[in-house]
């Protein structure tokens, strides 16, 4: 009451100057605060344009078979099936073997690196004319975490929060390799050979064991979730495993289901990519799985990578 009356014996223009600043600095206070989310999580940053990634082999002229679950060509055999994990969740899962590593690639949205740049899986698995792909680790949403595609080195700040910094890292002859980020720095292992260095995490399964305990789960994720995950068999031979989730019809998996199933499958070495909405398999010109990106709505979602197999 007594700053009511304080307010009512100023002069008016007073009065009207005091409310004129109050205005003008609430309305800076909502612009800044848009343009930090707009930087954060919109706008494009510190761009870097990739080469465009060919293995480099030569072109064999003959067709491919192609089925709506297997392709083969020669030097690439893809078989993708279905099936359920405890009768509550579907699991597509491929078998891919390819005849040189080069047939491996990281596809990046918009042919470039950078802050806030995200396409759709199925858009940058059309572009590079893969064969097949499965989305990669959304390094776009994180600031730290090593960066290596196709032999690029994009970004070489560690992060040693887990489950960030325990990174895959992919050889030159295609085998996998389980690192820790405090352990090695990104230029040693690009020095070293190292093709692609994906670092969502967390490693599922390590020299054949499972490689997470009960109650295991990346930071932020509910307890069952979609999912996507790459593992190595021997040499040249790959699982690649997406999983539904969030819905009536598939519930999703524990980080502990997920390895348990790229163990059962023959896995050796295999790694959690990005899930939830993310969580998307792609062939021969559709996507297989329902990615949920908007609740109960199917949509792929936009994010930064993908792994595809390809010339």
């Amino acid at each position: 009451m007594w700053n009511m009356k304080r307010e009512e014996n100023r002069p008016e223009a007073d009065v009207r100057k005091r409310r004129r600043i109050r205005i003008g600095f609430a309305v800076f206070l909502i612009l800044y605060t848009a343009f930090v989310l707009l930087d954060a999580f919109v706008i494009p940053r510190n761009i870097v344009r990739a080469d465009h990634s060919v293995s480099g082999l030569p072109f064999v002229d003959y067709d491919p078979v192609i089925t709506e679950d297997s392709y083969e060509d020669g030097r690439i055999s893809i078989s993708i099936r279905t099936e359920r994990v405890q009768d509550r969740t579907t699991v597509y899962i491929a078998d891919v073997r390819i005849s040189d590593p080069a047939l491996l690639h990281a596809g990046l949205a918009g042919d470039s690196f950078g802050r806030n740049l995200a396409e759709v899986t199925s858009a940058i698995a059309q572009r590079n004319e893969a064969v097949f792909a499965i989305n990669g680790d959304y390094y776009g949403f994180r600031e730290k975490g090593y960066v290596l595609r196709n032999g690029y080195l994009y970004r070489s700040v560690s992060n040693t929060k887990y489950p960030y910094g325990e990174d895959l890292v992919v050889w030159e002859d295609g085998s996998f390799e389980i690192i820790e980020e405090a352990a090695v720095t990104a230029e040693e292992l690009r020095d070293a050979g190292a093709q692609q260095i994906f670092s969502f995490g967390p490693a599922l399964v390590n020299h054949g064991e499972v490689y997470v305990v009960e109650g295991e789960e990346v930071e932020r994720a509910q307890i069952t979730n979609p999912r996507a995950a790459i593992g190595i068999v021997e040499p040249l031979h790959y699982i690649m495993v997406v999983s539904d989730g969030r819905t009536k019809e598939s519930y999703g998996l524990t980080l502990l289901e997920l390895a348990q199933l790229m163990k059962d499958l023959g896995c050796e070495t295999a790694y959690n990519l990005d899930g939830g909405g993310s969580a998307t398999m792609w062939f021969n010109g559709k996507v297989l799985n329902k990615p949920t990106t908007y609740g109960d709505v199917i949509q792929e979602r936009t994010i930064s990578d993908i792994v595809y197999i390809g010339y």
